[in-house]
C-alpha cells in the first residue's frame, strides 16, 4: 500500500549567512526566492524553488535553529541530472563562477556523481545515471581501502 506522499517539498539546510548562502544556492541552480519567513520583522529562512518546481532548498539562519545544527562535510541529500553532460556543465559552472568542486567521477555502472560543498561545507550531491531505483535492491559495501563490492540482499533487518 503506497503512503499517499508524492515527492519532498524540500530539504531545509542550516546556514551561517542567510543573505550569503541564498544568493550562492540562487546562483548555482537558478532557483527562485518562492518564500521567506521573518520572526519580529527580522528574515531568518527563505525557500529556493527551481523554475519548474522539481525542487525546493530552504534555508534557515543556524543561529534561530533548534540545536544549531552543522552538517558541514555530509551530504544531506542527492539531486539527480538529467545526464553526464548535464553534470559537467554543473561542473563548468562552478568553474565560471569560481565555486570549489570535487569534479565528476564516473563510477561506471553507478553512474556519475558530483560534490558541491556549500558556503557552509554541506556537500550537495549531484547523481546521474544512479542504479538505485523503486522495485530492486542494491547494497554497497565499500572497504577499507575505498574499494566497493555489491551485495543482492539486505543486512539491515527491519
Amino acid at each position: 500500500m503506497a503512503s499517499g506522499v508524492v515527492r519532498i517539498r524540500h530539504v531545509k539546510l542550516p546556514v551561517t549567512d542567510l543573505r550569503h548562502s541564498a544568493g550562492w544556492y540562487v546562483s548555482l541552480l537558478d532557483l527562485e526566492v518562492a518564500a521567506e519567513f521573518a520572526e519580529q520583522g527580522v528574515v531568518r529562512g527563505v525557500q529556493l524553488t527551481a523554475a519548474d518546481g522539481g525542487f525546493a532548498i530552504a534555508l534557515r539562519e543556524r543561529e534561530f535553529c533548534a540545536s544549531r545544527p552543522d552538517l558541514g562535510g555530509f551530504d544531506v541529500f542527492a539531486l539527480e541530472a538529467e545526464s553526464m553532460a548535464a553534470l559537467h556543465e554543473l561542473a563548468a559552472r562552478c568553474e565560471r563562477l569560481s565555486i570549489a568542486c570535487g569534479g565528476v567521477q564516473d563510477r561506471g555502472e553507478y553512474g556519475a556523481s558530483l560534490d558541491i560543498p556549500d558556503p557552509d561545507g554541506t556537500v550537495l550531491r549531484f547523481l546521474a545515471g544512479n542504479v538505485i531505483g523503486p522495485g530492486a535492491f542494491f547494497g554497497l559495501d565499500v572497504d577499507a581501502e575505498g574499494r566497493p563490492s555489491l551485495y543482492a540482499e539486505p543486512r539491515l533487518t527491519l
